[in-house]
């Protein structure tokens, strides 16, 4: 990951722990979901996202994001790897794996600039 992106991935990191000691998972959700979209072109990144995400889901019990972020898991690094990740996916089991989204643009800002 470029050390111009680096930061605000970590500052969305940082925010949806935040969220989670104040309980409040849709903020969390949130700040997981913006994170993937930065970290998801890097391998170690994308999947430490996706890890989070698991654990979200085990943490509320949601079976649906529980079974959705294993392939994600197991499958995402390797399509960092080889540069065919959907852009904009929040990465959540909500949505298909390989569907492009818009970007948020002050995320467009930050990953068009690394």
């Amino acid at each position: 990951m470029p050390s111009a992106v680096r930061p605000y991935y970590r500052t969305e990191l940082a925010a949806s722990e935040a969220a989670r000691a104040k309980g409040d998972i849709a903020r969390e959700w949130h700040h997981l979901e913006r994170a993937h979209i930065l970290g998801q072109r890097w391998p170690m990144e994308h999947n430490a996202v996706h890890w989070r995400m698991l654990r979200f889901g085990i943490r509320t019990k949601n079976t649906r994001e529980i079974i959705g972020q294993l392939p994600r898991l197991i499958f995402g690094g390797v399509k960092s790897f080889i540069g065919t990740v959907p852009i904009g996916n929040p990465g959540g089991a909500d949505v298909p794996p390989m569907k492009t989204f818009d970007l948020p643009k002050d995320l467009a800002a930050i990953l068009d600039n690394p």
